[in-house]
């Protein structure tokens, strides 16, 4: 069977995050390309992948990854639709560029077919999320063979369009949220006499077995909390005092905020 080629435009920490993972997939082949060709070159021999450039990657690969940002993604597809327009063979474009619809990608380069994908920084561990949704274009077996070489990323979820920014405003930007709440656990850990690496494993440790509570259970999170809550005990305690500080309704603004500007980048 004739392997998946498979090309990143862009390998920077979101691009290259989702490449290394690709590049495990026994079925693809991948290439990448960057504005830098030192870096490409050596990220490529990181991860097993061939170093290319921007045409290149737009003549031969089945599936062509738009890892660049969001103000850049105009110039990259203007750069490379003559060379899309001249493939007579079937390919798929993906963009992960945060606000671009799928109807504003077409407009930049033309009616092709596209996948959008809205993923994490966690793909880098084989645990993100990601989101996704296709233009009508894009076939059955064109969507199973992305879900099969992205399966290493972690979680997909296909999504409609129009929900994809709500969707990235907790999932693409949460990662960050947690990490300011697992430092200031930790923090609070070593001003009570632990060691920085013990705050910082039990702190992280905690979150991830939240999560996997939460996934695997099927409870509800407030239901999860009150099986932790003993009358009168620490826990208790502590949640009165996150109440205290308005701690739902600072998490609530803080998602509110990163979607609002999602949607600001779209424009």
């Amino acid at each position: 069977m004739r392997k998946i080629k498979i090309g990143f435009i862009g390998c920077g920490n979101m691009g290259g995050a989702i490449a290394s993972r690709v590049a495990q997939y026994e079925d693809a082949i991948v290439f990448v390309s960057d504005y830098s060709v030192e870096k490409a070159e050596k990220f490529a021999s990181e991860i097993g992948a061939a170093t290319s450039d921007n045409f290149e990657i737009a003549k031969k690969c089945d599936y062509i990854f738009l890892a660049v940002k969001p103000q850049v993604m105009a110039g990259v597809l203007t750069e490379i639709k003559e060379t899309l327009a001249s493939r007579k063979d079937r390919f798929v474009l993906v963009s992960m560029a945060a606000g671009i619809t799928i109807e504003k990608i077409k407009s930049l380069c033309g009616d092709f077919s596209v996948i959008r994908i809205m993923p994490n920084t966690p793909v880098a561990v084989g645990c993100g999320m990601i989101v996704y949704a296709t233009s009508a274009d894009v076939s059955k077996e064109e969507t199973e063979n992305f879900a099969a070489f992205m399966k290493d990323c972690g979680r997909l979820d296909p999504i409609d369009e129009g929900k994809i920014d709500a969707a990235t405003a907790i999932h693409g930007c949460g990662p960050a949220f947690v990490y300011m709440f697992a430092n200031a656990m930790a923090d609070a850990g070593v001003a009570n006499g632990l060691t920085r690496d013990q705050a910082m494993e039990y702190s992280a440790q905690t979150l991830l077995g939240a999560a996997k509570m939460i996934l695997e259970s099927g409870k509800h999170p407030m239901e999860l909390k009150d099986n932790v809550c003993s009358p009168g005990g620490s826990t208790i305690a502590g949640v009165m005092a996150l109440d205290g500080y308005a701690f739902n309704a600072g998490v609530e603004a803080a998602v509110n905020a990163a979607y609002e500007r999602t949607k600001e980048l779209g424009k």
